[in-house]
């Protein structure tokens, strides 16, 4: 029984019960691989410090190699009554070597080790996360020199605001999830530092060497503080937080697209391979891809809160509540690791409705902030401004015009500054082109923008 696998303390059998509502094996079992990879690394430093023989570290190491190979195998027995993936793993290493399996856990506690597996898995999953956003960047990247040609509204609270040229759009994204991969990145940075040899919470007496076994996990180093390391998660909700945000990212971009999908917008079209039908109505085409990413950004977020709640009452060091860490880490890594794989395919496969866009892309007066500023390079004060072209909007709203189609005579009888050379600035295509700030929408700053990350991606026009 699992009481009987730690010593002589215990006088009685662990209850069943006791024994089903403690296990993690179903779920830290995923920890295999980086348990197996700490245990090797902590081997190395027993030998090194003489505190097992050069033999007897090869012996585990070989077991330890053939145990990870049958657990990948899916030939590796599990059961609840060895609670956790550690036990597992030490268990079957002792029933192959005896005594010698008894020595791994010299100078270890389950504490510093689950802490390092943890990281080790984090880490992992930091470097998959990254290489997905990098995908889905390249997706955009690859998208952006087919749909240079094209202008669409940009929008401010759902109402059509100045022109950018799509492309525009896609860069925004990527600026987006180059922020995500910053964020990646530093908490790899703050979390890079080993737990081994900080055992239960106070270090140990035994002459062990915790720079060898940072050095071996590639870890920056040690950790400094033994009471600290043992209980910390901070990596992990950070890692969380991290995930959250690119799920929030995903979330808007699939809202976007999804009204950008509908017949009212009738911007894009979805490969068919990526959308669903309905099962009464034969027409429908439903973006059901997008609007589970926009639902699974719920799962992301709501595992990051599990993550915070968990760790806001616990005192150092260790507390067994840390055995639900893993839950939510899992959860919010493989949702979104499916999210991230699949909004590339869409990106890569969405047609723009070239013609729908363009029959529509005059209506809404994009280029009222274009004479607006005309206005201002003639001298004209910003509110002023300002207030004349909404009384040009206006007449023209009363009218069913537009800006462009008024004479000449009629824009100069609301303002005199205004001259024959206002046909540069009005239309959609010469207020989009007019935007030359640096990271603006216009033609050129765009594609200035393109070129940067076309570089900075690798891939080149």
């Amino acid at each position: 029984m699992a009481a009987k696998a730690w010593g002589g303390r215990f006088q009685q059998a662990t209850d069943p019960r006791v024994e089903r509502f403690t296990e993690s094996i179903s779920f830290d079992r995923r920890l295999a691989a980086v348990d197996i990879r700490g245990s090797k690394a902590h081997a190395q430093m027993l030998a090194q410090s003489g505190l097992i023989t050069t033999a007897e570290c090869q012996t585990i190491l070989a077991t330890l190699d053939e145990i990870g190979t049958e657990i990948e195998a899916g030939a590796f027995p599990f059961s609840t009554e060895l609670e956790d993936i550690h036990m597992h793993v030490e268990q079957a290493l002792i029933a192959r070597t005896g005594d010698v399996g008894r020595k791994l856990h010299t100078a270890r506690s389950r504490n510093d080790q689950i802490a390092t597996d943890l990281k080790l898995f984090v880490r992992d999953a930091a470097a998959r996360i990254d290489a997905l956003l990098e995908n889905l960047q390249r997706a955009f990247i690859a998208r952006s020199a087919r749909d240079v040609d094209v202008v669409v509204p940009g929008y401010t609270h759902l109402q059509r605001a100045q022109p950018v040229m799509v492309v525009h759009y896609w860069l925004a994204y990527c600026e987006k999830l180059q922020r995500d991969r910053g964020r990646i990145s530093d908490a790899v940075i703050r979390l890079n530092f080993s737990p081994l040899g900080a055992a239960a919470l106070a270090g140990t007496s035994l002459p062990i060497d915790r720079e060898l076994t940072a050095r071996l996990l590639e870890f920056t180093g040690p950790a400094a503080n033994s009471l600290d390391i043992t209980g910390d998660r901070d990596f992990l909700v950070e890692f969380l937080f991290a995930l959250s945000l690119i799920a929030v990212h995903l979330s808007g971009w699939a809202q976007e697209w999804i009204s950008w999908f509908s017949t009212e917008f009738g911007f894009l079209k979805l490969p068919d391979s990526l959308t669903t039908g309905s099962s009464i109505m034969p027409q429908k085409r439903n973006p059901d891809v997008l609007e589970l990413i926009r639902a699974k950004s719920a799962r992301v977020v709501g595992a990051l809160t599990q993550g915070l709640f968990l760790l806001k009452d616990l005192p150092l060091a260790y507390n067994r509540d840390l055995q639900e860490d893993k839950v939510p880490l899992f959860e919010a890594y493989d949702t979104l690791s499916a999210c991230l794989e699949l909004a590339a395919e869409l990106v890569a496969g969405a047609e723009l409705q070239r013609e729908r866009i363009a029959s529509r892309l005059e209506e809404g007066f994009l280029d009222a902030t274009a004479l607006m500023e005309y206005l201002i390079r003639r001298g004209v004060p910003m509110r002023t401004a300002h207030e004349t072209v909404g009384k040009l909007v206006a007449a023209c709203e009363a009218e069913r015009t537009r800006l462009a189609q008024l004479p000449l005579e009629r824009l100069q009888a609301v303002c005199d500054k205004i001259g024959p050379d206002v046909a540069g600035v009005l239309g959609v295509e010469n207020a989009m082109k007019a935007l030359s700030s640096f990271g603006s929408g216009g033609r050129g700053p765009v594609l200035e923008q393109l070129a940067r990350w076309q570089a900075k991606l690798g891939m080149h026009a």
